[in-house]
Parts: structure tokens; sequence; C-alpha cells
């Protein structure tokens, strides 16, 4: 099995020359990304413990990439926490990857950071080496995502070399992509669908092209940049490609390049590939599933006519040919439908310091590993279809949210009794926004107005999750329901919001 570092070192030999990233119109070449990643590898054989997790604070620039190529060169993992994350996101990811260097690429904001080992891009040495010998290899850990978790404390996905290999041999094998390929980069570094653009870009001598958070989360600069945006080959959630429809340029005379359409992270609607195939008539349409815990995705399907034409809800794919997915069905009602269980080489090893929740998730049978999902689907022949989660556990725009630790950190406030997040469903499945039905304390209704009500609880979920996580509109009640056990009925809640 080759081994993805020195597999971009010696296209970088071959190629210096050829660009790797070009960031809004600032191109950086092989030759650059491998300087700079050696550079970053000498500091921290330099400062860094031997094989201890690094995180890394910063957006989408060339010297993030280069910082994460400089961890695995010097034998650590990377841990990437996105800089539009609060200071309390820092806390939580140090506490459950117990990581004591961190790296900020991007300005930090005031964060008491204790006894960590503190480094900044004006620490890296102008030259410096990288010792193939320590490059991370096997079964050592690659990267660490920080996931979403159900009592305010993420869980850290542990993805190693191999697990990596696994994915990005079958992406560059099984999806037919041009030679060479430029990449949308458009995915947060700390969302594990940016990894579906950097490394089967990275070891096809491709290039990635970045469209930065700062720039999607704008319409104004969105729409002044993605005429620019020369790629081959898109990879997003469907939810930013929906946003994308709004820019009249976005279609095949003006991305004359665009032949391969990647989608991963939530559903992917009817809708919105009958709207792309009308803009984009050459262009290939690829619905993508996995999880974080098994490497980003482990199905794919070209959503053709024919397939457009069989099914209303778009199959999820074929599970790719080293990976085994079977259904429990003692987790579904129909027979047919159960919870989807995942087996194979890109299957993660564990979540990071957390046996418990490591022992309810996964599981070795005959020396493989395997993933209890908690998404139900069924077969129909070899093709997969997704019907929802088995928990509270949703996608919206992308994101994997815990609905259960937005109602964790919104029950801590003095001013609410009971709260749930609830999802709104269009007709499609997909997630259209995150209501909070909140019953409030006795008498807070008397002294304060809704408007400040939602005010200070917003702003106290702002201290404790992900911009994305918070809900953005807010229904009061007298009293929600209560389950037999005597804890409110989330589902009867979900329910009950959905059918007003």
């Amino acid at each position: 099995m080759r081994n993805i570092v020195k597999t971009i070192d010696e296209i970088a030999q071959r190629e210096p020359d050829r660009v790797v990233y070009d960031y809004l119109g600032q191109k950086n070449t092989y030759a650059d990304l491998i300087k700079r990643a050696n550079s970053w590898a000498a500091l921290l054989k330099e400062k860094a413990p031997a094989k201890v997790p690094v995180m890394i604070w910063g957006g989408q620039t060339f010297d993030m990439l280069a910082c994460f190529l400089g961890c695995v060169k010097s034998g650590h993992c990377y841990v990437p926490i996105a800089d539009y994350s609060n200071a309390e996101r820092i806390d939580l990811v140090r506490e459950v990857s117990a990581s004591p260097v961190l790296i900020a690429i991007s300005d930090l904001p005031e964060v008491d950071l204790g006894d960590l080992t503190l480094l900044k891009p004006d620490d890296v040495p102008e030259e410096g080496t990288a010792d193939e010998a320590d490059y991370v290899k096997g079964d050592e850990n690659f990267y660490i995502i920080c996931t979403s978790g159900t009592t305010g404390k993420p869980k850290g996905v542990q993805i190693s070399h191999d697990n990596l290999v696994s994915f990005v041999d079958w992406e560059l094998k099984d999806f037919d992509l041009p030679d060479h390929p430029r990449f949308l980069a458009q995915a947060p570094y700390s969302f594990d669908l940016s990894v579906m653009s950097i490394y089967p870009a990275l070891l096809s001598g491709g290039e990635l092209v970045v469209l930065p958070h700062e720039v999607t989360e704008n319409f104004a600069q969105l729409f002044k940049a993605l005429p620019e945006t020369d790629v081959n080959v898109w990879v997003s959630t469907p939810s930013f490609a929906q946003m994308c429809f709004l820019d009249r340029t976005f279609d095949a005379d003006h991305h004359a390049s665009l032949s391969h359409f990647l989608f991963c992270g939530e559903e992917l609607p009817r809708k919105e590939v009958e709207m792309l195939k009308k803009r984009f008539p050459d262009s290939r349409i690829f619905n993508t599933y996995g999880p974080t815990e098994a490497t980003v995705a482990v199905t794919q399907v070209e959503i053709t006519p024919e397939i457009l034409e069989k099914y209303d809800r778009l199959p999820i794919g074929y599970v790719k040919e080293d990976t085994e997915i079977t259904i429990d069905l003692s987790q579904g009602d129909d027979g047919k439908s159960g919870e989807m269980i995942i087996a194979g080489p890109s299957v993660s090893k564990a979540y990071i310091n957390n046996p418990e929740k490591t022992e309810e998730a996964f599981y070795q049978e005959d020396g493989v590993q395997h993933y209890r999902t908690g998404d139900v689907g069924y077969f129909d022949g070899d093709l997969l279809f997704y019907k929802g989660r088995i928990g509270f556990q949703i996608k919206f725009n992308g994101y994997r949210i815990e609905l259960e630790e937005i109602n964790f950190y919104m029950n801590q406030n003095p001013l609410v009794r009971h709260a749930v997040a609830a999802p709104i469903y269009k007709p499609d499945h997909t997630i259209k926004q995150l209501v909070a039905v909140v019953e409030l304390n006795d008498g807070v209704s008397r002294k304060f107005d809704e408007g400040t009500i939602t005010k200070q609880i917003r702003d106290g979920l702002t201290k404790d999750v992900m911009p994305y996580m918070i809900p953005q509109r807010y229904l009061y009640q007298d009293a929600l329901p209560i389950s037999q056990n005597g804890k409110v009925d989330i589902k009867a809640v979900i329910k009950e919001v959905n059918q007003a």
C-alpha cells in the first residue's frame, strides 16, 4: 500500500511548478507546498512531543494545507478547528484529543491556553527538512475530526493513514475523474467533506480551487467569486449547490470545464438533480453516503435519467468494493430496512479517549472493523437507500448535528424549564430549518418579552455550540409533552412542530 505523504512528495519532485492551490486567484505550486510543509515538519519535530495530536486553528488558506502536511510528515495527526468557531471550541477539542499543541494559522480569539504549546506561522523556519522515517503510515492516525456530541462534548473520530488510502483509492478509481482534476475546495477543513477534495486532488497531481467560508457566507462575495471559480470536480453538500442556483451564471455556459458533481453530507433532493441537469446537461452527478467514522463516504451512484425516472427518493449508492454494509433488521419496522452497519478498511479504529462511546458504536468481527451508523437504510438489489436516523442526529446544511447537544445547552439556560431543537422537514425529506420549542421557567414570561428571551437563549448557545447548530426560530409553549418515563417526549415535539 502506497504512502500518501511520500506520493505527494514524488508528484512535487516530478512537476514542481504545477499549481496545487488557488485561493481566490492567489496560486501556489507543489514545490511551494512541499517546501512549506517541510518547514512546518521541522518546527513540530523540535517543539511537539512525538506522535501527539496537533490542533490547528485556521481557515482555508494555503498555509493551513501546508501545516496539515507538516504534521503528518513529522509523525503527528492533525485536528482541524475552523477559525469561525467560538473560543470554547478550542477547550472542547483539547479535552477530547488531549493535544498539548495548538497551531494558530489565523488569529486566535481571547482564550486561556494554559500550558498549551502555541505555534504560529512566524515561528516556522525559512528552510526545513522532513525525515521520511517520521511520516504517518499504516494504522497511525492521519487526522482527527471532532463531531457533535450528545452531552455537550464532541467525539474525536480517528482516521488512520490506511483508512484514508482506502477512501482515496476508491474515489480516484470509481468516479472516472479527469486527469489532474481541479477540485472545488468549499467545505471548511474541520468538516470531513473537505477530504473528498483535498487528498484525491493531491494524489492525482490535481489542484484545489478554494471558495473560503467567509466568501460562501456572504452572497455578494460568493456571486462575485463563483463565476471565476474554474473547476472540473464540484464537491459540496446539496444545500450549497442549491444556494448557487441563485447565481444566473451557474450553468454550463459559464463553467464549461465542470464535468463532475460529487455530493455528500446530506440527502440529495430529486428536484436539485433535475435543475442541475437543465443547467449542466453534460455533467455527471454522483450521490454519495458515509459517516465521518468510515472516512467521508462508502457508497456512490451516478444519478442518471434512468435512476431519476425509477426512484422518487434517490438512492445513496453502491457500496465500495472493499467494504460491506449490512442491515440490522431488528432496528427497522418493515422487514427490509434497519440500521446500516459498515465493515471494512476505511472504518475508524475508535473515538479518541472515549472507550464508552467507542464500545457503543464499533466492534471487531473476524478481524474486520465494524461501525453501527445509527442510520436506517435498505437495499433494492445492490442499491442502498437511506430512510433517516434511529435517534436524534440529523444532517443540516451538510453538518452532522446531535439535536440532544443543542437541547443540553438550551436547558442550561436559567430562563428555560424544557427546550427541544426540532428540525422542520420539507416534502423531499431534507431539512428546511431548526426550530427551538421552549417551555419557560415559572414567571419568566412576565419579566421579559419574547424578543429579549430569544436573544438571551441565542446568546447562551453562541458560547457553547457551533453557529450552524443554533436554531433559526423560537416557539414558546406553556408545556412540552412528557413521555411515560417522565422526560420530555422529543419525538412528539418534532412531530407536532412539523404537523403545525
